[in-house]
């Protein structure tokens, strides 16, 4: 009987997706219509980049799935549009439906990328920076205030020609997605060191680290164990809200011509490998990446604004 009684009551507890929208963010998401759509949006866009292999017309890094007679067709819906190539074709015959999905997979897939990675590096910084103060404090804010310094897309392209210049030739573009995230990841860090730090330094001086402290418990314990997760709040809110920034950043630099190959074309390369036929009447080359790109840091940063304005205690 009391097996069967938990049982019962198992089956009635409410379910994660339940809870959560009981929550009080979950209320705040159901009462934000730009935050629900914008979810929604971004949901499908990530759903159809990782579903591209199942539902592109062709795969543009495949040579023979490729056709120079079909070479810039327009979209359908014009004169000489032709089926099943919906948003027309390049100079060089790929479908370019087919090559926004790939690469709106491949900005994604850099833009969480440095997310992580510079989070990571940031809150390191920030706890060790916010714990231990004094000339660890100074020397490594110095180090953040001289990243500040330098615009962050000259030092985006700088830390990306050095790494580039290190590479042998033919390891340049197997490891052009690896220092895309390298590039973006080390002028990104700063803000997650700063938060962290100023949170860091508040909570050291509460009861349960001084007691923490008292008992010998180790200091990378205290940091990881018991600051950290009193940090993570603004920390996520800044991620979320940086995911547009890396994406933009890995956009600009391959637009630029420093990011990635023609050979692994992200949205960045296709706007820039379209602009170049923007006046020849060939538009939708770079129209529709760059509408794809728009609507991707559109969502993310509708997001973000709604999960910061959510986790802000003054605003309940």
């Amino acid at each position: 009987m009391p097996a069967e009684s938990a049982k019962a009551l198992d089956a009635k507890k409410p379910g994660r997706l339940r809870r959560f929208l009981d929550s009080d963010i979950g209320w705040s998401f159901r009462r934000t219509p730009a935050a629900w759509l914008s979810a929604i949006v971004l949901v499908l866009l990530i759903a159809t980049a990782l579903l591209a292999p199942l539902i592109a017309v062709q795969n543009p890094y495949d040579l023979s799935q490729i056709f120079i007679d079909k070479a810039e067709i327009p979209p359908i819906w014009a004169k000489d549009g032709e089926w099943p190539f919906l948003l027309g074709t390049d100079p060089q015959g790929r479908d370019v439906l087919s090559a926004i999905l790939y690469g709106t997979r491949v900005s994604l897939i850099i833009g969480i990328a440095a997310v992580i990675v510079s989070m990571a590096l940031g809150v390191s910084i920030g706890l060790v920076s916010g714990y231990y103060g004094g000339r660890i404090d100074n020397l490594l804010m110095r180090l953040g205030d001289t990243v500040l310094s330098i615009p962050t897309l000259l030092m985006a392209i700088l830390v990306s020609a050095i790494f580039r210049e290190l590479l042998p030739p033919a390891l340049r573009e197997p490891f052009a997605a690896v220092v895309l995230v390298v590039s973006i990841s080390l002028t990104n860090w700063v803000q997650y060191a700063r938060t962290v730090r100023a949170s860091t330094m508040v909570e050291r001086r509460k009861e349960y680290v001084l007691a923490a402290c008292i008992i010998k418990v180790a200091a990378t314990r205290i940091m990881a164990r018991h600051i950290l997760p009193n940090t993570l709040t603004p920390v996520m809110v800044a991620a979320t809200l940086n995911l547009g920034l890396a994406i933009l950043s890995e956009a600009t630099l391959s637009f630029l011509g420093v990011g990635m190959p023609i050979t692994q074309p992200s949205l960045g390369t296709l706007i820039r490998i379209g602009n170049q036929y923007l006046f020849s009447g060939s538009w939708w080359l770079v129209v529709f990446p760059s509408l794809q790109l728009g609507l991707i840091v559109l969502s993310v940063n509708l997001l973000g604004d709604w999960l910061r304005d959510a986790l802000n205690p003054k605003l309940r």
